[in-house]
């Protein structure tokens, strides 16, 4: 999943993932073709071919790079938050509301992408990252009960709160599902 991250982009390729990002997200991957990141990115299709070799490798960095983004901010909060640290999972998307006003982008690209795609592995390999660090944060912060099944409850909690996110705009239902979650890793 992290081919290209030992990998520093040139300036014109970091102009188009940084261009791609935006109007995945915002646009969504199938609405957006090579000519409009090409325009938006202020480089010809050719420098786009020369860096990425496609729109799905484009594609694939671009989750990737998401990931990357996001497991770093989350693994900041972590440095210091206490118990029940799995909660941090839902202050990592509170507080990185705008990177989230459509919801969640693994999601959303998992809705575009057919199986095959290779950024519908990441997209896999994102949700489960965050599915197994959730059960050893809730196993080592000492939680009663099967921190495996804990951890997939506080993970069908946040999913369901950003996916909510992404169709009414609001952070409410992502708030109430933190509160959910701490209930249910506060029961002894």
């Amino acid at each position: 999943m992290d081919r290209h991250s030992d990998v520093r982009l040139t300036p014109g390729a970091r102009r188009i993932l940084d261009a791609a990002s935006t109007l995945f997200y915002r646009r969504g991957i199938n609405a957006v073709g090579v000519d409009l990141i090409a325009a938006e990115s202020g480089v010809t299709k050719r420098t786009l071919y020369d860096r990425f070799g496609s729109k799905d490798a484009l594609v694939a960095e671009y989750l990737a790079e998401r990931h990357r983004q996001w497991w770093a901010k989350w693994e900041q909060r972590l440095e210091n938050a206490p118990p029940p640290r799995a909660l941090t999972v839902f202050d990592s998307y509170q507080a990185d509301a705008p990177l989230t006003e459509r919801g969640c982008a693994f999601l959303n690209a998992a809705a575009e992408l057919p199986d095959t795609h290779p950024g519908y592995e990441i997209v896999r390999h994102h949700k489960q990252q965050i599915r197994e660090r959730l059960t050893r944060l809730i196993a080592e912060d000492g939680a009663a009960g099967d921190p495996a099944r804990l951890a997939e409850h506080v993970f069908l909690l946040l999913e369901g709160a950003v996916a909510h996110r992404g169709l009414d705009g609001s952070a409410e239902r992502l708030t109430r599902a933190r509160a959910l979650a701490e209930k249910l890793l506060a029961t002894r």
